[in-house]
């Protein structure tokens, strides 16, 4: 029986994966992240973007956490770093839920 085993640490991206018990023999994998550094980034550079600045190309919309790059691999928005599903990603990003990965105001 496993008892909230530590799996793996990523100590830079501030993330660790942790094995539970599910109770019927089954494991459960949880991930968490600290995303707090990466929030503090987005707000700074969403404060220092000029209301009239305009959209481009290569244009730096949003930084996500891993958790989130593995939850969007996962749903097949993404594929590894790589957007798959545009329409998608925009739905994602103009989520009010999802503000503060956004380092920039306004729709994408």
């Amino acid at each position: 029986m496993i008892m909230n085993k530590i799996l793996n640490v990523d100590e830079f991206a501030g993330r660790h994966t942790v094995a539970h018990s599910d109770g019927d023999g089954g494991l459960i994998l949880e991930t968490k992240q600290d995303v707090s550094h990466i929030i503090e980034a987005n707000k700074l550079m969403f404060n220092q973007v000029k209301s009239q600045d305009k959209y481009g190309d290569m244009t730096h919309v949003a930084r996500l956490p891993l958790t989130v790059i593995d939850d969007l691999n996962k749903k097949g928005i993404m594929r590894g770093f790589a957007v798959i599903n545009e329409p998608e990603m925009k739905l994602f990003l103009n989520d009010p839920d999802n503000r503060f990965f956004r380092t920039r105001p306004g729709r994408v």
